[in-house]
């Protein structure tokens, strides 16, 4: 414990100083290549950015030594960081996001792994920045306005030059127990399929992104995260401390133009996804 604390401090003013640094030239050749290039903008970030997130990946990777034990057919393996894709997932605990980080890393994709966030986390330093200037999408949680938001931010990634993933919690909101049984008890007068470590998702967003992207982005990666339960659960802080730990990750590749073509059979597919994740989990 005392070595650890030792050692994090100083690694969190490194972090803190190079994610400046890294925050500095990214808000350089966004004043000066962005207006003239959104391409050649986006092919430099993507190299800035991802020496920030390897920081993280090797926090990750090689301080905590946590397993990522990856579970898909050989045909998503091989096309894995060589297409776009929209990338669903539930959202188990506080380092979904790095989990993601780490299969774009093996991927080859780790500079344009871009996901929707709350709109208060772009206004974290360094983190927040970093993923400002990258592309992602921020809500609101207000739908009036989210909607405009996403269709924006869609067709923004529309000539997006190399090959990225758009991360989506369709859950809404990270797993906890007391959510879970709030879930339960809504799917049970509701009568539908009661979620077990999942919740129900919510679709709105996920229709707006099968409508806006169909056309240019050719698969849906159906994530499914999975802590054994002879191990604990990872979490910051245990990263932190240098913990280690076990994670299952299976992924599940769903071509774009085989989903329905009404919002109403698009949205009945992503809670069939997920009826699928409570029986199979």
């Amino acid at each position: 414990m005392a070595i650890a604390a030792v050692v994090i401090l100083p690694l969190g003013l490194l972090f803190l100083l190079s994610g400046l640094v890294v925050n500095f030239i990214q808000a350089i050749f966004f004043v000066l290549v962005r207006p003239f290039s959104q391409n050649m903008y986006r092919r430099i970030n993507r190299v800035v950015v991802q020496l920030l997130w390897l920081e993280l990946v090797w926090l990750f990777d090689w301080w905590a030594s946590i397993k990522v034990e990856l579970y898909a057919d050989s045909d998503t393996f091989q096309l894995m960081g060589k297409e776009h894709a929209l990338v669903i997932a539930n959202h188990r605990s506080d380092i979904d996001w790095l989990v993601g980080w780490i299969l774009a890393q093996r991927a080859g994709c780790l500079g344009s792994a871009l996901a929707i966030m709350k709109k208060s986390s772009k206004f974290l330093p360094v983190l927040g920045w970093s993923m400002w200037f990258s592309d992602y999408v921020f809500l609101e949680r207000n739908w009036a306005k989210d909607e405009e938001t996403l269709k924006s931010g869609f067709l923004h990634l529309k000539n997006f030059p190399q090959p990225f993933w758009l991360a989506l919690f369709v859950e809404g909101t990270r797993f906890t127990q007391a959510k879970l049984l709030a879930a339960q008890e809504f799917a049970a007068s509701a009568g539908l399929p009661v979620p077990r470590n999942v919740l129900i998702p919510r679709t709105k967003g996920f229709v707006s992104a099968v409508n806006h992207m169909r056309s240019f982005v050719p698969a849906i990666y159906d994530i499914t995260v999975a802590i054994p339960k002879n191990e604990p659960r990872p979490t910051i802080l245990r990263i932190l401390r240098g913990r280690s730990s076990v994670i299952h990750v299976h992924i599940k590749r769903h071509l774009m133009e085989e989903l329905p073509e009404t919002n109403s059979g698009i949205a009945q597919w992503c809670k069939d996804m997920f009826v699928a994740k409570v029986q199979g989990y």
